[in-house]
């Protein structure tokens, strides 16, 4: 199953008895699920359900009293028309509210097309009500953040920073030494479990970059398949700042680990000051391979007190 996916089977058993619903129809497809282009552009999971409307499509449709009324109170050829206009907004599940009973063309539109129906007696607006509340709570679990995120000697590393210092250009050239890019501008960021950040690119940026005064650049294209990655896990942001932000607000060597958090999750976070004659990406790949090493249990900055103890000991 994918990031923050429900299947029609886990909604159902999350409410059985809350909504004392039933399943009614296309029981063959437990396993359908929310489109996940439609979960990305949701503003939230409230999004994600409301009454029958044509004009919303892969959302859970709840169809009440006066929903029936309209599919049942026409004729024959209506009716089927707007029954199978149903089919064409792929809801993930059709839910009957207030009670009704669906009409057999409805019925038979959901076994043909393979769209779970579940049957609640409970009032359409407490359905709504009740699945916006849960369906808001389990996409929470995923933002969109502004940067580059980009895989960095098999890293997953978003590359974040005050605006104008270069974070595109840096992408660039940090790709033409052999790392991979995952998303420019805009990563969305999943928490697949509770110790993990999955980022994607937005379908809209797929292997595109921007740079001032070039414009867009296709990666893909210019590099090759090698220089683009579908998604990363996230375990490094590198923030860069200019010399007043990094004098101001941050330690020149701090003692613990900078860490930011992300979705309710830690990341390891290191601050690179830019200024003209730093070679940046240098600067990012040793923040890189010294994020390894501490991935790996070595601590470079520990033994470095550990030996200036065992020094001042032996002075001593």
């Amino acid at each position: 199953m994918k990031p923050n996916a429900i299947s029609a089977d886990v909604l159902f058993e999350a409410f059985r008895h809350r909504l004392q619903w039933q399943w009614v129809a296309g029981l063959g497809a437990s396993e359908r699920r929310f489109d996940e282009v439609a979960v990305r552009a949701a503003r939230s999971g409230a999004d994600l359900v409301g009454y029958l409307n044509y004009i919303h499509p892969y959302r859970v449709q709840i169809l009440g009293e006066r929903e029936i009324a309209y599919i049942a109170n026409a004729s024959e050829e209506d009716s089927t028309r707007r029954i199978q206009r149903i089919v064409t907004l792929e809801p993930p599940v059709l839910v009957l509210a207030d009670g009704q009973v669906p009409p057999p063309g409805l019925l038979r539109m959901c076994e043909e097309a393979q769209i779970p129906m579940f049957a609640a007696q409970g009032s359409s607006a407490f359905v709504i009500d009740v699945l916006r509340a849960y369906l808001s709570k389990h996409f929470a679990d995923r933002v969109s953040m502004h940067g580059v995120f980009m895989d960095i000697l098999g890293l997953g590393v978003l590359i974040t920073g005050e605006s104008g210092l270069g974070k595109s250009e840096l992408g660039l050239e940090l790709i033409s030494r052999g790392n991979g890019l995952v998303a420019d501008d805009s990563v969305d960021l999943y928490r697949i479990n509770q110790a993990t950040i999955e980022g994607r690119c937005p379908d809209l940026l797929q292997n595109l970059l921007e740079v001032r005064g070039i414009g867009l650049l296709d990666i893909r294209a210019i590099f090759g398949e090698t220089a683009v990655r579908r998604k990363m896990r996230l375990k490094l942001i590198v923030h860069l700042v200019r010399k007043e932000t990094l004098e101001r607000e941050y330690e020149r060597m701090p003692h613990e680990p900078l860490t930011q958090d992300v979705i309710g999750i830690p990341v390891r976070k290191v601050v690179i000051q830019v200024v003209a004659g730093r070679n940046i990406a240098v600067l990012v790949e040793a923040a890189v391979r010294n994020t390894i090493l501490q991935l790996r249990g070595i601590d470079t900055y520990q033994e470095f007190v550990d030996r200036q103890r065992r020094a001042m000991e032996y002075g001593s």
